[in-house]
């Protein structure tokens, strides 16, 4: 993955409209969006922005307000499976095909998205039943 070109393609702007357009369908959503503050939509919004920003721009806004990311650590009183992983990424995916015209632009973007979203899992997997 090629983080300069990714910035450089995308730059603030697009990064911006990518989480904007995110978290628009995240509102909307059953089974993800309650895990999101309804009071603090916005500061939601700014924060993943800014994370963005900082791991594909070097930009330092996150770590001047929030330090480290400690990502798993942050997600960790949310119960995050399989079903909310995917829907995370299902609704991430459709922000991406809005606002990302350069497919491998948008390839590279998901594949880092996919990495982190496995991350965060924290629930088993659910028992396999075989017949």
């Amino acid at each position: 993955m090629n983080e300069e070109l990714i910035y450089a393609t995308l730059g603030e702007e697009g990064f911006t409209r990518l989480t904007a357009k995110f978290y628009e369908k995240m509102k909307a959503d059953d089974l993800v969006g309650p895990m999101y503050p309804e009071d603090d939509w916005e500061g939601s919004e700014e924060r993943l922005r800014d994370f963005l920003l900082f791991r594909f721009g070097a930009d330092q806004r996150y770590l001047v307000k929030r330090g480290h990311p400690r990502l798993r650590g942050r997600h960790m009183p949310f119960k995050i499976g399989i079903a909310e992983r995917d829907r995370w990424m299902k609704l991430m995916g459709e922000a991406a095909d809005d606002v990302i015209a350069d497919h491998t632009i948008r390839n590279s973007v998901m594949e880092f998205f996919g990495q982190v979203a496995d991350f965060m899992r924290n629930q088993p997997e659910p028992p396999c039943n075989h017949a």
